[in-house]
């Protein structure tokens, strides 16, 4: 009965939600950065190098042979990840960077005096008025 309970407070922990949170939304921002470079990026980049279809790069390394499929690199499929990872490093950088510059403007914020030298300080000026 222990185990469970220990999962049940491992899975509710805020970290581990936030981090599912996180997978998914990161999942869906893939495939979003995977269409945007091979639907947007990439057919430009191919007419300017000629009309160069990058998915359909590859070298044959064996041709087919009877029912067997034939054995085939296919480079152009790899460029078109790195471009991508590429992306969406960036992206991530970026975000990452406008979190840390928010942190930073949220660490020079000065604090607010704890509520004991508020009051000692409006004694202070009560014991200033009265003199």
């Amino acid at each position: 009965m222990s185990m469970l309970k220990e999962f049940k407070e491992f899975a509710v922990k805020g970290n581990v939600v936030d981090m599912a949170v996180g997978i998914i939304i990161g999942a869906a921002f893939g495939k979003i950065i995977s269409s945007l470079v091979g639907d947007v990026i990439m057919p430009p980049i191919g007419v300017l190098l000629g009309g160069v279809d990058f998915t359909n790069l590859s070298i044959v390394v064996q041709e087919a042979i009877d029912k067997k499929p034939a054995v085939v690199i296919s480079y152009g499929k790899f460029l078109q990840t790195i471009v991508d990872f590429i992306i969406i490093a960036f992206a991530i950088f970026m975000a990452v960077k406008a979190m840390n510059t928010l942190k930073k403007k949220e660490a020079a914020a000065p604090a607010a005096p704890p509520n004991q030298e508020v009051l000692l300080a409006e004694i202070r000026d009560l014991l200033k008025d009265k003199k």
